[in-house]
């Protein structure tokens, strides 16, 4: 039995704490979270039985916790809280800022090592999932053009970079794909570097005192979330937020198409669509988490990402019972 906490209790720490219950070979051993002190009886109902803690607590529980799967936000948590976690336990988070997951890999990979502990980060469907696919897509067909598209959905860390900007009391961020291109690519064009083929459509709702043409540029020029992209903001009550965008739908495709001249077309396309992300997004780090307790079991430390991970691992099954059902 693998014990395992939570880091974090929003809506994915939430949704982890469900995905560990119903792991076969997982126990959910504590949660910590900033919301302890004021924890309300619906999420209580979802931790019965299990501490729930301050996350200065973690600390001093080094006994009894063989993984701690980190549920912050990639625009302010992350960064700081995964290496930091590193120090002391196996830690597995869902790190989604593309462009800086080399950095965060590096500063995971010095805690690790120095402490000894097995680390995997930017776990999810993307990164993650569809970084597999990449990945495998440029190996097996090495003359391909792979493009990537998300949605329609809603993206939970441009939400949270949403949320955490002055005078924002809630948001919810749409990534649209642009149908042309998601079409174009099936067909072997990939779009071009200067075509945009997202669209984010931001529903914002603010306190009664907010500038909201400076609010709008402040999230316009945000990097690696909004700036370069087409993005619409909406400004609406926290009433038809509730009542319009409350699911947490997502999805997207890779597409890889390979037209080299005298060589058979070849296409490969990785689709997904969930009813809930942060559901998805669970399931993937709880099985991380039970990679990454087996290759520390094993004498491995430092930092990993799914590419560096055999996909045996995984599951719960052993090798031969995978052998014998899935290949």
């Amino acid at each position: 039995m693998y014990h395992v906490a939570v880091y974090g209790f929003g809506k994915l720490g939430q949704a982890v704490c469900q995905a560990i219950r119903i792991a076969p070979d997982m126990q959910l051993k504590a949660v910590f979270s900033r919301r302890a002190a004021g924890l309300r009886e619906d999420a209580a109902a979802r931790i019965s039985g299990v501490p729930f803690l301050e996350p200065e607590a973690l600390e001093a529980c080094c006994d009894g916790i063989d993984a701690v799967i980190n549920c912050g936000s990639s625009a302010a948590d992350l960064p700081k809280t995964t290496p930091h976690i590193a120090a002391g336990h196996c830690v597995v988070d869902s790190f989604d800022t593309h462009a800086l997951i080399p950095a965060h890999f590096a500063a995971v990979d010095s805690a690790a090592r120095a402490a000894g502990t097995l680390c995997i980060i930017s776990a999810g469907w993307d990164p993650g999932l569809f970084s597999l696919m990449r990945i495998l897509a440029s190996a097996f067909l090495p003359q391909a053009d792979i493009s990537t598209f998300w949605g329609p959905g809603v993206s939970q860390g441009h939400s949270d970079a949403l949320r955490r900007l002055p005078g924002v009391t809630a948001a919810v961020q749409y990534t649209v794909p642009d149908e042309p291109s998601l079409e174009n690519a099936r067909n072997g064009i990939p779009p071009s570097a200067e075509t945009p083929v997202h669209r984010r459509i931001c529903y914002v709702c603010t306190a009664p005192d907010t500038d909201r043409t400076v609010l709008e540029r402040s999230i316009r020029s945000m990097p690696y979330y909004f700036a370069g992209y087409d993005t619409q903001i909406r400004f609406v009550s926290e009433e038809t937020l509730l009542r319009e965008h409350s699911g947490l739908p997502h999805g997207g495709s890779v597409i890889c198409s390979s037209d080299a001249e005298e060589l058979p077309r070849h296409a490969l396309e990785l689709k997904l669509s969930t009813g809930s992300n942060p559901d998805l997004t669970a399931g993937i780090l709880t099985a991380c988490a039970r990679a990454a307790i087996r290759l520390h079991r094993a004498g491995e430390c430092g930092c990993r990402t799914v590419a560096d991970i055999p996909p045996s691992l995984y599951a719960p099954q052993d090798a031969s019972s995978q052998r014998a059902r899935w290949l």
